[in-house]
């Protein structure tokens, strides 16, 4: 199996959360403050992974008294980094067959910006970003004006290089304008310019605190309405995504719960059988991304991360050296416990 091959790589299984944490915190880390890109700015224009994205951010609501949180409400260093790494063809999550241009995917905590989601969704067939209800408005919009953008500009290039290769002529310019006004009446949800099977990326509220986790949040009836591919039965991820959420000892429990839960609905799915290859299918991976900050939060975290899930952490030879420990950041992967 490609798990157990990707398990391998990744090396020593994390046993002992103090150990990990001593081992982390006892590097040289950067001075990064709380880690956000810019609090004070309404807009950030960004160039990830050689993608240029106009972002829209709250400080209002950052600086707000909001009960149940505002840190979702700006952009935080860390997004942008894993968003180039983990949407990269090359690294070891698609070298491994845990991402593919099939696989569904759910972020928790995606915050205001969309960016995983932005970079990720090209390349797998259906993207699902989730997150408290306030950050709906802000993530929609850069999500409208980002994804259409990438995707339109992705097309063009490869419009352009079949044009190249046609005999110039009416119809062809005929059929050109069809393409162009094709282009721009395409839904933003749905995926293209990527190695995906054209799939959806939206997002739906989620708190971890109040919210059960179902299969509702595939996007599986939305996916079959649209009909845009062949997924759209599925009732469980391929992987779990997490950026920065860990801060707060308070939501720590309520998020690993939340973790776990989006992971168990693949075995849900197995044991009911409602997808084709529903029981070959490999357990979801949570993969989960965090700058460096506090070893108390860090450690406690990990102490409740592995109840359910067997852990590692992706060993550093692995990332761009921006996502390194020595950078301030950490990736760990999780994989749920077989239940006695």
């Amino acid at each position: 199996m490609k798990l157990d091959a990707l398990l391998q790589l990744l090396g020593e299984e994390i046993s002992t959360p103090d150990e990990e944490t001593f081992d982390l915190f006892s590097q040289q880390l950067p001075s990064q403050s709380l880690g956000f890109v810019d609090p004070k700015s309404t807009t950030l224009e960004l160039t990830v992974a050689g993608r240029d994205l106009t972002i829209h951010q709250s400080p209002g609501v950052l600086s707000s008294n909001r009960a149940g949180g505002t840190t979702g409400a700006v952009v935080w260093k860390i997004t942008p980094l894993l968003a180039e790494w983990i949407s990269n063809s090359s690294n070891i999550l698609f070298s491994h067959g845990i991402l593919s241009p099939r696989s569904l995917v759910l972020e928790l905590g995606c915050g205001i910006s969309g960016l995983v989601g932005l970079l990720l969704a090209p390349r797998i067939a259906r993207y699902v970003l989730t997150d408290q209800p306030y950050v709906a408005r802000f993530v929609e919009q850069n999500i409208a004006e980002n994804y259409h953008h990438s995707q339109t500009r992705s097309q063009g290039r490869q419009q352009q290089q079949q044009q190249q290769k046609r005999p110039k002529g009416g119809q062809n310019k005929q059929k050109q304008k069809q393409q162009a006004a094709k282009l721009t009446s395409t839904p933003v949800r749905e995926s293209s310019g990527g190695d995906g099977s054209g799939g959806l990326i939206h997002f739906t509220p989620l708190d971890w605190e109040t919210d059960e986790v179902t299969r509702a949040l595939t996007g599986a009836a939305a996916a079959a309405a649209a009909a845009v591919n062949d997924t759209a039965a599925a009732a469980s991820f391929d992987a779990v995504v997490a950026c920065d959420c860990i801060y707060n000892l308070p939501l720590i429990e309520p998020f690993v719960a939340t973790c776990a839960d989006a992971c168990r609905l693949r075995d849900a799915e197995a044991e009911d059988g409602e997808a084709e290859n529903s029981h070959n299918s490999p357990p979801t991976v949570c993969i989960v991304a965090q700058q460096l900050r506090d070893p108390i939060v860090f450690e406690a975290w990990l102490a409740s991360f592995v109840k359910p899930f067997r852990a590692w952490r992706v060993p550093d030879a692995m990332l761009p050296d921006s996502l390194r420990s020595h950078s301030g950041f950490v990736v760990h992967v999780g994989v749920l416990r077989e239940e006695a």
